[in-house]
């Protein structure tokens, strides 16, 4: 793993991942059906520019796709860096809400009892003080107490094993729960990671196929996606790494900001919604969402660590999904450039 990880960083100038990493991975596709369904085009489609500031920000922090769906039709769309509307891009960790939709539609199949399921009953070899108390909504809301330290930079961490290596599973039956599980929130791509395993166990199929049958045909996507995996044939880092374009992206925030119904289809039950909606034990994070409660008007989203974004502003009935190469600091637990996302197209719309 330090072989690909040092050929990465060589590559990229600097140690963190980039969104075109698909091409040191083995990847898994998550096939599209046959029944597409295109978004429609906004009667003012790009008509009004950007203002100067939010098209500054766009580009100073290396977007490569903005796109803004409004009434659920496409109102802007943007491209930089030679993408397209079908230029495939990482998730990073807005993959972290895939993998908790897919629990979700798990529970309302009966293959999860409920978010209160003991993670031990598909992962019996699971270690730690307190691994019998680890429930299934432990894992979503990062209140799992993993031993685990979200570190992106240094090349021995653990978050550098799990994405760079070659054995995903081994390396979370490595780790204990070291903390009574549901008492404080600490991000934790493994947390995530954990869930899907629970997901793959429980269906006895990949993780790939599982998003296909139960999200990315439903919501009748465009392209077929692709998911990272540990190795040839191996297993999806199921906390990152989903791979598809800005129109596709844009899905899942439209499922989600009509409380989980897909063009009149309850794809994810509506119960879900205020899970996602609503700050769990942290104010700014909730069922794999991150929620804004300093919004004038009720914001939440999928984030991934470079910036990419899957916003949704249901009040208004707007998506923005925004890509790129890099993100700016948090402050409150949101970026900069979040927080002028919203706040120009909330001026503008």
């Amino acid at each position: 793993y330090l072989y690909k990880a040092a050929w990465a960083t060589y590559l990229h100038g600097h140690n963190s991942a980039s969104i075109d990493d698909a091409r040191f991975f083995a990847t898994r596709p998550i096939p599209a059906g046959n029944n597409v369904w295109e978004w429609p085009i906004h009667k003012n489609y790009n008509k009004a520019a950007l203002s100067d500031r939010l098209r500054t920000e766009l580009e100073n922090s290396k977007s490569v796709a903005f796109l803004v769906v409004k009434n659920d039709s496409i109102l802007h769309e943007y491209y930089w860096d030679g993408f397209s509307d079908s230029s495939h891009s990482n998730s990073f960790s807005a993959a972290k809400s895939v993998v908790t939709m897919l629990a979700q539609i798990a529970i309302q199949k009966g293959i999860f009892s409920g978010w209160d399921q003991k993670v031990k009953d598909f992962l019996p070899k699971l270690k730690g003080e307190y691994a019998d108390e680890l429930e299934l909504w432990h894992l979503s809301t990062m209140s799992s107490g993993l031993n685990w330290d979200e570190h992106y930079k240094n090349p021995f961490s653990v978050t550098a094993k799990a994405y760079y290596g070659s054995d995903i599973k081994g390396l979370m039956m490595s780790l204990a729960i070291k903390d009574k599980p549901g008492r404080a929130f600490h991000y934790q791509s493994g947390s995530t990671q954990l869930l899907g395993m629970c997901l793959m166990e429980a269906t006895g199929m990949s993780l790939a196929d599982v998003a296909s049958d139960w999200l990315w045909r439903p919501l009748q996507a465009r392209h077929t996606a692709k998911w990272h995996l540990d190795s040839h044939n191996g297993t999806e880092l199921a906390y990152c790494c989903f791979n598809t374009n800005a129109r596709d992206f844009a899905r899942f925030g439209k499922l989600m900001s009509n409380h989980g119904n897909w063009n009149g289809t309850q794809i994810i039950d509506s119960s879900f919604y205020p899970l996602a909606a609503t700050g769990a034990l942290d104010p700014n994070y909730s069922y794999a969402f991150w929620v804004d409660p300093n919004q004038p008007t009720p914001v939440f989203y999928q984030r991934g660590i470079l910036g990419q974004y899957i916003i949704n502003i249901p009040e208004k009935d707007i998506v923005i999904v925004r890509l790129g190469h890099k993100r700016g600091a948090l402050e409150n637990s949101h970026a900069s450039e979040f927080r002028v996302m919203i706040e120009e197209v909330l001026k503008a719309h």
